[in-house]
């Protein structure tokens, strides 16, 4: 087994929260209080894990409760946040998951899959450490697959060179043959360095070997992970399958280089490692906790959502979870959860619940300014992305500042007067202006369409004006 640098439990970007401020800033229009808090919240995982053994157990972390209408950010706040944290992040929605006892994905779930999170992210970081040691091996595997019987033939060849210059004191015959072998050999390891071989088809064994099945998701999963446990039970029970495939050496060298590497990494290091670190840096986003919340008496489906919510309960607060890399804690995990609270309010969930949320910050409606930033200036803009997916066709775009500025105004009026579907109303806005030149746009090649004011009341002025109609359409 080759020798590994045993991954860190702290993140590789080590950012203040200024700097993770900065970095939410290029994709998030304002809800500065909100950014300000999940930066505070992250940045105190790190501290967390440079404090003696003594304390950094005592400190629990801050879990977070954000409120706002949907399409102001909350969600792509989490997006965002997977990508700097460089920890173990999941990403759930509260409406997934029923109380023990009814059809559905139970709780526990959750931590199982942010486990599964963690394994990955560290096995990946295990086999990029031996990614330059496995390239000889995979050649040599390469080499086999283009001469089939080569290696074999060499050592048989030197094999009776040996016994004869044992018996008779000369060369054998055979000493020829191994030489032309071992040139065919090399001249074929140097096309293949040269990428002359690419393209060349070989005949791989794929591995199809299945994992021991989770036995505690069929005791509360949903029905596709019963058949997916059902499934690695199957594969367990009959050794795993294999499977011949002629592919290009170009796929053969992906496919034996995830094997090699899979066969060097030690497995039960990597779960003892990602265990760590999910138990120390792990963070849950439960999305959409308002839909299980319980607005006056329980009854019906309201008693298995106030069950969800006894359910989330002892996870937040810290208990063990069975999972097949062994048992996690969840003491020190880092829940954020979110939702409208359109209907319910956050009194409305279980004071024991709410308990666990300390920290509540409150995101802003969108206006008409918020939505003139964010159609020009995330680094992922609306108005970045459809004028791309143009230009492979050869069409460009000019949009005016007069008809961002009107279909700005159109987003905060309709959402004002129908549903207020926050930013989530420009991308309607943009496929309705956008529609005939998206549809006609191999006709345009070549050419530069303006989009003005104009263009976008012709667009959109029917729709405006009839109220009703703009529920369906906008």
């Amino acid at each position: 087994m080759a020798e590994l640098q045993t991954p860190s439990l702290t993140p590789k970007q080590d950012l203040t929260p200024k700097q993770i401020v900065e970095r939410l800033d290029q994709y998030i229009i304002g809800q500065n209080t909100a950014k300000r808090a999940v930066a505070v919240a992250l940045r105190n995982r790190t501290r967390r894990l440079k404090l003696p053994e003594e304390i950094r157990d005592e400190v629990a972390p801050k879990n977070i409760l954000m409120i706002g209408p949907t399409g102001v950010g909350k969600t792509e706040i989490a997006r965002r946040l997977a990508k700097l944290c460089n920890a173990p992040f999941l990403k759930v929605e509260a409406t997934k998951y029923t109380e023990v006892g009814y059809v559905g994905r139970d709780v526990e779930s959750m931590v199982r899959d942010l486990m599964a999170v963690g394994y990955k992210d560290v096995k990946a970081e295990m086999e990029e450490q031996l990614r330059e040691k496995s390239v000889s091996i995979v050649e040599e595997k390469l080499l086999d697959l283009l001469l089939p019987g080569s290696r074999k033939e060499a050592k048989k060849s030197s094999a009776q060179s040996d016994a004869a210059l044992i018996t008779n004191g000369t060369a054998s015959p055979s000493d020829t043959a191994s030489d032309s072998s071992e040139s065919t050999r090399e001249k074929f390891r140097a096309m293949l360095r040269d990428g002359k071989l690419e393209d060349r088809e070989v005949e791989v064994t794929v591995n199809r070997q299945q994992n021991v099945p989770n036995m505690e998701i069929i005791a509360g999963g949903s029905l596709d992970d019963l058949q997916s446990s059902m499934q690695n039970l199957a594969g367990m029970l009959t050794g795993g399958r294999h499977k011949r495939r002629t592919v290009s050496v170009r796929e053969a060298r992906r496919i034996i280089t995830e094997e090699t590497l899979d066969s060097m990494v030690d497995a039960d290091k990597v779960a003892d490692i990602a265990k760590e670190r999910v138990e120390q840096s792990g963070i849950i986003f439960i999305d959409e906790i308002d839909k299980i919340a319980v607005h006056g008496e329980s009854h019906g489906q309201d008693v298995s959502r106030e069950g969800v919510q006894r359910d989330i309960l002892p996870i937040v607060e810290g208990s063990n979870v069975n999972t097949k890399f062994g048992v996690v804690n969840t003491t020190h995990i880092l829940f954020i959860a979110a939702g409208a609270f359109s209907v319910a309010a956050p009194s409305d969930l279980i004071p024991e619940l709410q308990g666990r949320f300390p920290l509540r910050v409150e995101l802003d409606s969108l206006h008409k300014e918020d939505f003139k930033r964010i159609l020009k200036e995330p680094k992922n803009s609306l108005l970045m992305q459809y004028s791309a997916l143009l230009e492979t066709e050869g069409v460009s775009l000019e949009i005016t500042e007069e008809a961002i500025d009107r279909m700005s105004f159109i987003a905060e009026d309709v959402n004002a007067r129908a549903e207020n579907i926050g930013a989530r109303r420009l991308h309607t806005i943009m496929e309705k202006v956008l529609d005939e030149i998206n549809f006609e746009a191999d006709e345009h090649k070549g050419e530069t369409i303006k989009i003005d004011a104009e263009y976008v009341d012709k667009k959109l002025s029917d729709v405006v004006q009839d109220q009703d109609l703009s529920r369906y359409i906008l």
